[in-house]
Order: structure tokens, then sequence, then C-alpha cells
């Protein structure tokens, strides 16, 4: 009896297949590669930190793109580098605190996004009001200044809310009660 009662119950194993295969599709619509996304789906499920070779032999993956893999997750703290060593090897643990996660990578995308823009909007900007302002712009010129001052003002007023956004992303006021 027992052993039809077990027979009946799914395989974990393959419960976690299809959880980390799900990991991966959805860290692919982020736009992290697939293979990385499913090294962080078998480290998540690990209860110990890993070897890069550990991990180069669970994934059938080369050593240069293993390390590829490991910088881009440990960019994105979705794993990271432990003070101790393992015979003189570096071990990785995986972030599993999904909260986390997603405060981690997206803040990180988009405080990259804001700094990249800002840079550029503190220099177009005033750059357009000179132009508008030079008594040598034509006046069809002038009014296409103008107008793409008022875009980039927009634009500057959507980074300081993002910028709120991501700070507030960071301190976790998004997922107190959750």
């Amino acid at each position: 009896m027992e052993d039809q009662n077990q027979s009946a119950l799914p395989c974990r194993n393959e419960l976690r297949e299809k959880v980390i295969d799900a990991i991966a599709n959805t860290m692919d619509l982020y736009g992290v590669n697939h293979s990385f996304g499913q090294l962080y789906g078998i480290m998540y499920f690990e209860d110990r930190p890993m070897t890069l070779e550990e991990m180069k032999t669970s994934m059938n993956m080369s050593k240069s793109n293993m390390s590829y893999a490991v910088r881009s997750l440990t960019e994105s703290q979705m794993i990271y580098k432990l003070e101790e060593k393992q015979e003189r090897k570096d071990l990785y643990w995986a972030e599993t605190d999904f909260f986390r996660t997603f405060q981690n990578f997206f803040g990180a995308k988009l405080q990259r996004e804001i700094d990249v823009m800002e840079e550029s909007l503190q220099e177009a900007i005033p750059g357009l009001s000179k132009i508008i302002l030079a008594e040598a712009t034509l006046p069809e010129e002038r009014e296409k200044a103008l107008q793409d001052l008022h875009k980039l003002q927009h634009a500057e007023r959507y980074y300081m809310w993002l910028q709120k956004f991501v700070d507030q992303l960071r301190n976790g006021a998004f997922y107190e009660n959750a």
C-alpha cells in the first residue's frame, strides 16, 4: 500500500526542474541570459554554497561562460561571493528571498538608466536653453529647440520620480507587509 502511495507522488527533482526552468524563462524576459537564469535556479535550491567547479559541472558550461555568468549574477546581487573558501576555492551563495532579488536587480537596472539619462539631460537642457536665448538663432530653430526643451523637462520630471521610486524600492517600502 505504501509503494502505491509513493508512486503517485510527484518527483521532487522534476518539480525543482520545472521551477528552475520557469526562473530561467522569467529572467530571460528581463534581459538575463537563459543559462544564467538556470544557474541562479540551481543555486536557489542548494542549501549550501557552491564553488565555480560545482556550478560548471551542474550546468555543463565552459569555464569562461561560467565566470561570465557568476560575474553577472554577482553584479546584480542575485548571488554573493562569500569571504570563506573551500580548499582555496571561492564559494558563492544564492539570494533566496525573491523580494530582495527584485529589489537588487531592478534597483540596479533602474539606477543605471537614471544615471545615464540624467547625465545626458544635464548637458542637453542647458544647451537647448542657450540656443533658445541666443539672438542669432533663427525663429524656426528656436521653436524646435523649445519643443525639445519641453520634452526633456518632462523627461527630467519622470527621472526625478523614478529616482524616488528606486529609493523606495531599495529601502523596502513596497513590500513591508508582503
